[in-house]
């Protein structure tokens, strides 16, 4: 009798299981699977919107934030050669051009980087480099996500890569990287369209090197006509100063004299394009004068879009705008007269033979 009523209880334990607890198993089951389905949706949706908006993003958009990507890479290979202590310096036209390994690794780098995802811009570098395989450690596929959240200006919308120009300068102020002042290197991306320089990078790979051993080294700058530039503090110099920004290793009597005419303040020798320009946007100074033959399409090109989006100019010394084609020559032979302000004075006061001296393109 007991062995029967164990089993009869043992009936309705069983069949109460399947017709009373079941359903609550299944709905917990039935809600784990929901759960993860949703997940699952969640996850696709947002990589199909990653994609998506990196398919919708405005090609030179595109092109700015991985030549920024690009750009912190080329930082990183200058300070690394630096501290190999190997330099590998040649001398391409005498002693005040130089090219080291530094300048021969970014400029690989870069190109090959961008010629990666981009493989039908020109790209137009300052080290006449053999062409020859890229080492996969040298190049970089990456993005800087910040600009590809930014609106591209509507007139650049709907550019193509046949239409766009790089001009590259792997290590801009390469004697001063060889004689210890990091402050004054950069590493410049420029982007052109019809000949007009639009958008650029640059990268100052030792900034803060002065701050101590526990210093986070390098930043980078950026900007695009239309939008702006970003990465620095935009300042005006102290109100009635004129401070003059100008070479330190590359100076003759036309420079001097059109420095003079602009009656100074002060005066800032430094080497680079790129960080006399970052000397104007921050404050620093108030007119770059170059007022000779010298500087290259490589040097101004990127460093002119930045001053050019936050409302700065940069002409020869006639006040004429360079181009930035595929097939201009690379020179740009009548000077550099940069300003974040009145432009229009400090072109008055260059001096006529000096005007005569230096033809415009």
């Amino acid at each position: 009798m007991w062995v029967f009523m164990v089993g009869w209880s043992w009936f309705w334990l069983v069949l109460l299981s399947k017709y009373a607890l079941a359903p609550d198993l299944r709905t917990l089951v039935d809600r784990s699977a929901a759960q993860n389905l949703q997940e699952a949706e969640k996850s696709r949706r947002t990589l199909c919107a990653a994609v998506s908006m990196a398919s919708q993003t405005a090609l030179v958009m595109r092109l700015l934030a991985s030549a920024y990507a690009v750009a912190e890479k080329a930082g990183t290979i200058v300070r690394r050669v630096l501290q190999s202590g190997d330099l590998g310096i040649v001398e391409k036209t005498g002693a005040n051009d130089l090219q080291t390994l530094a300048d021969r690794l970014v400029q690989k780098s870069i190109c090959a980087s961008l010629s990666k995802s981009f493989p039908k811009i020109t790209i137009i570098g300052e080290e006449d480099l053999p062409s020859e395989a890229v080492e996969e450690e040298l190049i970089e596929t990456g993005t800087y996500d910040v600009i590809l959240h930014k609106p591209c200006p509507e007139k650049y919308s709907i550019l193509k890569e046949e239409e766009l120009v790089v001009w590259v300068d792997p290590l801009d102020g390469t004697k001063e990287y060889t004689e210890g002042l990091l402050d004054h290197v950069t590493v410049l991306i420029g982007i052109a369209y019809r000949g007009k320089a639009i958008a650029g990078v640059i990268n100052q790979p030792f900034y803060n090197y002065q701050m101590g051993a526990d210093a986070t080294l390098g930043r980078t700058l950026w900007g695009i006509l239309g939008l702006g530039a970003f990465g620095f503090q935009l300042q005006d110099v102290p109100e009635g100063k004129r401070i003059i920004t100008t070479t330190r290793s590359h100076s003759n009597k036309l420079v001097i004299d059109t420095v003079q005419a602009m009656e100074p303040h002060d005066v800032i020798r430094v080497g680079g394009a790129g960080n006399k320009i970052i000397q104007l946007v921050e404050g620093k100074a108030s007119a770059y004068v170059f007022a000779s033959p010298g500087c290259k399409k490589w040097d101004t090109c990127a460093p002119e879009a930045i001053l050019h989006a936050v409302g700065g100019k940069l002409t020869d010394m006639h006040g004429n705008t360079y181009r930035y084609d595929a097939d201009v020559k690379h020179m740009n032979s009548a000077g550099v007269l940069a300003t974040l302000r009145n432009h229009q004075y400090y072109a008055s006061r260059v001096p006529q033979a000096v005007l005569q001296a230096l033809p415009s393109d």
